[in-house]
């Protein structure tokens, strides 16, 4: 498994940066892989290595932006007992905090502010899990609701999220009409920041709670959730800036380091079933009610203990590469 840490180095690299935009724009041009092209450009051959072969086979780039500083497994040395990163190219030191389990630095990248650690760190042997713990993921209210049928507790997460989505909208609209574009860049930035700091924090009580009570985890599958155009305006808004893919993504690397097993169930009348009867019930809001068995409870509780209790589903490579390719997302995780 690869993850991605982000350290700070305390470095101006300004110049080489400056120097590596060339070297992307030169592969973007010519599409040259060959260092010795851009030697006059004076950036050490093993980063300019690096940037020739990410830019010169990307056919869609057509202008090189924020471009780092890259440097492979091979330019990296590592001394695990003082914790610390020597990259000889850059005379650059570099002590991490990170956990000292991985296997190796695959490589680094580096901008002016941080430098971006990708490391491969082993998988532990998924436990079988005793029973489930299913995960309802929203976009109002909780951002995540995770139910155990068993002992018939409830989590509810992430209420913050709603109103930090609701909060910058109407900031954004205030600058927007004033053609403060961008402010609204920034703002917009400082936005997903804060929601990313909510999904790992959701996620991270998530997989810890199931760890703890030896359960796994059951999500929607949500492929092709946002190609539904029968919503209101305030709902597709609301759907638009749901960041569900981002924390199905922190949930399932954090399970795998901990060996709890991800799961996927058919996301189909979840909210509207009834968890103890299984009819159909009455939806209003936050409000579910069964009108055969009279099951009253809060919607999003009964959708998760109705996503713990669903068999899973085997999703395929199809279903996965729709998801990334709505929602996006990173390869690694960035802890």
């Amino acid at each position: 498994m690869i993850l991605t840490y982000k350290v700070k180095h305390g470095r101006d690299f300004s110049d080489e940066l400056r120097k590596a935009k060339k070297v992307a724009d030169y592969a973007i041009e010519t599409r040259s892989r060959s260092s010795k092209d851009v030697k006059h450009i004076g950036l050490k051959s093993m980063i300019s290595n690096q940037i020739l072969r990410k830019y010169s086979k990307d056919r869609r780039a057509k202008k090189a932006k924020s471009v780092k500083l890259a440097v492979p497994h091979q330019g990296i040395k590592v001394d695990q007992d003082s914790r610390t990163i020597y990259v000889p190219c850059l005379k650059l030191h570099l002590r991490y905090e990170f956990p000292n389990t991985f296997e190796k630095i695959n490589q680094i990248e580096l901008d002016n502010i941080y430098a971006y650690v990708s490391v491969t760190i082993p998988e532990p042997e998924p436990f079988v899990p005793s029973g489930w713990i299913g995960v309802d993921r929203n976009t109002t209210g909780h951002i995540a609701v995770a139910s155990d049928p068993e002992t018939g507790k409830v989590l509810k997460l992430g209420k913050s999220a709603h109103h930090v989505h609701q909060k910058y909208k109407n900031l954004r609209k205030g600058l927007q009409r004033k053609g403060k574009y961008k402010k609204v860049k920034q703002i917009k930035k400082r936005e997903s920041n804060i929601v990313r700091d909510i999904n790992h924090k959701v996620s991270r009580k998530i997989v810890d709670t199931a760890k703890e009570t030896g359960n796994g985890i059951k999500l929607e599958d949500l492929a092709g959730i946002r190609s539904s155009k029968k919503e209101t305006k305030s709902f597709r808004y609301a759907k638009n800036s749901w960041s569900f893919y981002q924390l199905q993504q922190m949930i399932e690397y954090k399970a795998k380091l901990l060996g709890v097993e991800v799961a996927y169930v058919d996301p189909a009348y979840t909210s509207k079933s009834c968890s103890r009867c299984g009819h159909m019930g009455d939806r209003n809001r936050k409000k579910f009610k069964c009108p055969v068995c009279g099951h009253v409870d809060h919607a999003d509780s009964n959708a998760g203990f109705n996503i713990a209790m669903r068999p899973c589903i085997d999703r395929s490579a199809e279903e996965r590469d729709s998801v990334e390719g709505t929602t996006g997302g990173p390869k690694g995780a960035l802890a």
